[in-house]
């Protein structure tokens, strides 16, 4: 199956290139509400379901026990820039579990956000483990290896009580039998299960309907939520879309994942989104996201307003001029207005 054009990229007003992908909306039953493209398809979700990684900290006690602040249970969630502040919330976190960022075992890289980066380098220090960009999911997992009394060395091994606890809320929540998909290896080190699209829009709009949960988990969904509200400054960071998409309209939950895939939720309505664009690049997920969202009855004129402002994004050259956008294409979502 040929997925559809969901974007274009102008330039000149003519179309320069653009995007295929496939994207659905679901409810917690797994019915479909809308979608294009190929919903069956197996996707590695990567960093868009952090707050499902995230689970096993809540509903552990750890969090709770450790006094992990709303800050920090955000950036256990977030694919975060490296700005100071997350480096500062991740280096507090290990600093309540008593470990070290030697510790951390997702590597180092130099911090996403661009000001960071150069700070960091004229300062003359290099980057570490708590640049990465998911250094609070790992000080998050961390955290609740020792809560647990588990070894912290290999958390991210896939058969570490760590991991096998994110696998069964994973399998659970997403109605997928992870022994029967692939699995690699993320860019932070942890196993990367491969989901239907259709499977990952269920288990978010799981996430978003308390009624199809436990209590337990209902309410750490709620503090994951709540914390997000909160701080989505921690989930991405500085001119970020998740950030900036969450300041605006608090009432979604959205997370981005590598390789073009993107994730969220409206909690309110039990609605749950999974988008994958076929060719990995994030500038036409955030259009997607941005075009599926502004388009969902469940939420207000105003709300949509906002969104609608993220499916057009500007190009700019070198010395700030605009030559184009990229936009998303109407015809494609027309199916998301009877959701």
């Amino acid at each position: 199956m040929t997925n559809p054009v969901l974007v274009e990229v102008t330039r000149g007003g003519a179309v320069e290139s653009y995007h295929r992908g496939a994207y659905v909306v679901a409810n917690a039953k797994g019915d479909i509400l809308a979608s294009a493209g190929d919903i069956e398809a197996l996707v590695f979700p990567r960093s868009a379901i952090k707050a499902f990684q995230a689970l096993p900290l809540l509903e552990s006690g750890a969090a709770d026990a450790y006094g992990f602040t709303q800050a920090e249970i955000a950036l256990a969630c977030a694919s975060h820039g490296g700005e100071p502040a997350h480096v500062a919330a991740a280096s507090a976190m290990l600093g309540k579990i008593g470990l070290a960022v030697s510790d951390l075992e997702c590597g180092a890289h130099w911090p996403s956000w661009p000001k960071a980066a150069t700070d960091l380098g004229l300062s003359g220090a290099q980057p570490s483990a708590l640049h990465n960009n998911c250094s609070g999911k790992h000080a998050g997992m961390l955290a609740f290896a020792k809560y647990i009394g588990a070894e912290p060395h290999g958390y991210v091994d896939r058969d570490h009580p760590v991991q096998r606890e994110v696998a069964a809320v994973l399998g659970t929540m997403c109605d997928c039998d992870l022994d029967a998909v692939p699995c690699g290896i993320d860019g932070c080190s942890v196993p990367t299960w491969a989901i239907p699209l259709h499977n990952l829009a269920m288990g978010f709009a799981r996430l978003a309907t308390p009624e199809s949960l436990s209590h337990e988990r209902a309410e750490c969904v709620r503090q994951i939520f709540a914390a997000a509200a909160a701080e989505p400054f921690m989930i991405a960071g500085t001119k970020r879309f998740c950030t900036r998409v969450m300041r605006g309209v608090p009432r979604v939950f959205v997370k981005t994942g590598a390789e073009g895939v993107f994730c969220g939720c409206v909690p309110h309505a039990g609605l749950g989104i999974a988008l994958k664009c076929d060719d990995g690049t994030t500038r036409a997920a955030e259009a997607i996201m941005a075009a599926v969202l502004s388009r969902l009855g469940a939420l207000t004129g105003a709300e949509r307003g906002i969104l609608a402002g993220f499916e057009k994004a500007p190009l700019e050259n070198r010395r700030g001029i605009h030559v184009g956008d990229v936009c998303s294409v109407s015809e494609a979502f027309e199916d998301v207005r009877t959701s």
